[in-house]
C-alpha cells in the first residue's frame, strides 16, 4: 500500500503540543509589578518604566500579528495590567502633589 504524495509533505511537519495555553510556558523573565514598590518611584521613573511597557506591549502585539507562541500572546494580558498599574499609581501621584498644593 503506497501513501499519496500530499501525506508525505504533512508528516514532515512538527506535530504541534497538545495543550500550547497560557499555563504551557511560565513567565520567567518578567516579574509582576507590585503596586507597592511603583509608589517608591519618582513620577519620572514611572514614566520611563511605563514607556518600556509600552514597547514591550508595541512588541507582543506584533508577535500576535505574525503567529508568535503562546507564552508572548498571554504575556500580552500581564503588559497590560501592569501599565493600567503605572498609570493609577502616577494619577493618584498627581492627585496627592495637587492636594498638597492647594491646601496650603
Amino acid at each position: 500500500w503506497l501513501k499519496p504524495l500530499w501525506c508525505k509533505a504533512v508528516s514532515s511537519r512538527p506535530t504541534p503540543p497538545l495543550y500550547s495555553g497560557p499555563l504551557s510556558v511560565p513567565f520567567q523573565d518578567m516579574a509582576r509589578v507590585k503596586a507597592f514598590e511603583l509608589r517608591s518611584k519618582t513620577s519620572k521613573e514611572l514614566l520611563k518604566e511605563l514607556d518600556e511597557m509600552k514597547a514591550e506591549l508595541a512588541t507582543l502585539r506584533v508577535a500576535k500579528v505574525s503567529g508568535g507562541a503562546a507564552s508572548k500572546l498571554a504575556k500580552i494580558k500581564v503588559v497590560r495590567k501592569a501599565i493600567a498599574r503605572i498609570l493609577t499609581v502616577f494619577n493618584q501621584k498627581q492627585k496627592a502633589e495637587a492636594r498638597k498644593q492647594y491646601k496650603g
